[in-house]
């Protein structure tokens, strides 16, 4: 194939992803070509025309059918990109979002500038395992025992932890939230991306996140029930000076922040703001 078939084709796929709606139809197709010719951007407009042969040219279409129904991309590969490096997910779990990076950003800057050497983190709701594997990587001597009430989320973990070889910084636990950790183990860090959406919010999601499990977004009918459980329970699990942190929807600051200031454990609550500016990330202080 010549750089000029190879372009039309690009071009052509273009169009079909942004026919469906899909508005970063030509990043995803750069990523598709990434993807199937396992080089990077570059290359693959330097040398993609070169590299294709019939097989991989279906293959693309193959792709570029399954996402014009709005179907993740990302289960379509199989594999998403976080923190710089990339998972294995599954319709299992929940595609990980550039805005969690924000979390792990945070608690990675705690524990360096607190000095705590060997930190304990917990991580409710592992999900595909960005929160845990990610921390981990970044914190060598960082011990994080990670939970999840999906037995197959938690089997995506272990894949991802595998990957990054930091399995044996990561302790997986099937739990719903506390069920099963020991009530004599305390953390410096406890870290949750929970369901923080209400009933009436998903009925208006777009496509590629009704493909997510309910369960990883939908909290009770103002999205804030999970929220509520974390804030009651994490203080008996806190070391003292310990901190709570977590990802919240766009328009909860205010009802976090009534919620927590109301339970007299707490010493301050901080909610940051994402780089589009929106709030996103709660810190709860005992």
């Amino acid at each position: 194939m010549d750089r000029s078939e190879f372009l039309q084709l690009c071009k052509t796929a273009e169009k079909r992803l942004e026919k469906a709606g899909i508005h970063s139809a030509q990043a995803e197709v750069e990523i598709i070509w990434e993807y199937l010719l396992d080089v990077d951007r570059l290359n693959v407009y330097l040398h993609g025309a070169e590299l294709v042969d019939s097989n991989l040219i279906k293959q693309f279409k193959d792709i570029i059918d399954k996402r014009v129904s709005r179907y993740p991309l990302q289960y379509i590969l199989g594999e998403a990109y976080f923190y710089g490096r990339r998972f294995v997910v599954s319709p299992e779990v929940m595609v990980p979002t550039p805005e969690t990076e924000l979390l792990c950003e945070l608690a990675v800057n705690y524990v360096r500038n607190e000095n705590i050497d060997s930190p304990d983190i917990l991580d409710i709701g592992v999900g595909s395992g960005v929160i845990s594997v990610t921390v981990a990587a970044e914190l060598p001597t960082a011990r994080i025992t990670a939970v999840d009430i999906s037995a197959e989320a938690i089997a995506v973990a272990k894949k991802n932890a595998g990957i990054h070889n930091v399995e044996n910084q990561v302790d997986f636990v099937l739990s719903d939230r506390f069920e099963n950790i020991a009530r004599t183990e305390k953390f410096d860090l406890i870290l949750s991306n929970p369901p923080y959406i209400s009933e009436n919010e998903y009925k208006e999601l777009p496509p590629e996140v009704l493909a997510d499990p309910k369960i990883s977004l939908v909290s009770g009918a103002k999205g804030i029930d999970m929220i509520e459980h974390l804030i009651l329970e994490v203080p008996d699990y806190l070391k003292k000076n310990g901190r709570l942190m977590f990802e919240i929807g766009y328009n909860q600051a205010e009802l976090v922040s009534k919620i927590s200031e109301k339970d007299k454990r707490y010493r301050s609550i901080t909610i940051l703001k994402d780089l589009n500016d929106i709030d996103r990330v709660a810190i709860l202080s005992i």
